[in-house]
């Protein structure tokens, strides 16, 4: 395997398929480091003609990555952090490469917003799948526009208005995952699922996923635009999403002002 070392990720190519791992265990926390280099690797990834599938996955065996660093949430740094971890996803948004996520353990706010980005998803039994931004006072902007797609208004409602976290099954029921094994047999179960794929013709499976993302019914990139421009300059800006935020990094409750 061709590899090249980060700070905060791992990669590795093999045969056609490019591998992207968080590499900040025990829960993978998306700084802006991190977020820098994901990037950086889905860039190279597009530029390498031979890259048909990007695999996302964590290191270490408790989570996928349990969301983006809350010292990156206050108001100083957040105007900064969210163009930065967007730009993931408007990446992900036009990339032809298929996308899979291998999820283990928390997968949580920005972590589960990567998942549920991807074209498919792999999840081990004892995967947990959660938006709590609502509990620090905050929203999720890429969840508020991929959500509602995915599973409905109602259940998306439910996930972003509560902040409670779903199961493996349970995300399976509701589309956001396809395929759920023991966590002892994830990477089995994803490479039956690449081996499908790799079987296909390369250029059919561009074309596909290219026609289905066109076709699908969301415009992502204008949902996101707005979704980013009302977090950043309204909700950001009120009371209680620094409150929320400062409560957090204080180790204490939140003292809710409803401002």
């Amino acid at each position: 395997m061709a590899t090249q070392t980060f700070q905060a990720i791992q990669v590795g190519l093999l045969g056609p398929v490019y591998s992207i791992e968080l590499n900040k265990p025990p829960l993978n926390i998306l700084d802006l480091a991190m977020i820098d280099e994901v990037l950086a690797a889905l860039q190279a990834a597009e530029a390498d003609p031979g890259a048909r599938v990007i695999v996302f996955r964590g290191a270490g065996p408790k989570a996928f990555c349990a969301g983006v660093s809350i010292q990156d949430h206050t108001p100083d740094r957040i105007g900064e952090m969210i163009p930065r971890f967007h730009a993931i996803f408007r990446h992900l948004a036009r990339t032809d490469k298929v996308t899979l996520a291998l999820v283990h353990g928390h997968c949580l706010g920005g972590g589960f917003e990567l998942a549920a980005m991807c074209d498919l998803v792999v999840a081990a039994e004892t995967a947990q799948f959660g938006q709590p931004e609502i509990k620090l006072g905050q929203l999720a902007p890429v969840a508020v526009v991929l959500l509602p797609y995915l599973v409905g208004y109602r259940k998306a409602a439910e996930l972003l208005l509560t902040g409670s976290n779903i199961d493996a099954r349970q995300a399976q029921a509701l589309g956001i995952v396809n395929r759920v094994a023991p966590a002892e047999q994830l990477s089995q179960c994803a490479d039956g699922l690449l081996q499908e794929l790799l079987a296909q013709s390369g250029t059919a499976l561009r074309m596909t996923k290219t026609i289905l993302r066109r076709v699908a019914g969301l415009d992502f990139e204008r949902a996101l635009q707005e979704s980013e421009d009302f977090f950043l300059h309204t909700l950001a800006q009120t009371e209680d999403a620094k409150e929320g935020i400062f409560a957090f990094l204080e180790k204490r409750a939140p003292q809710w002002t409803n401002r």
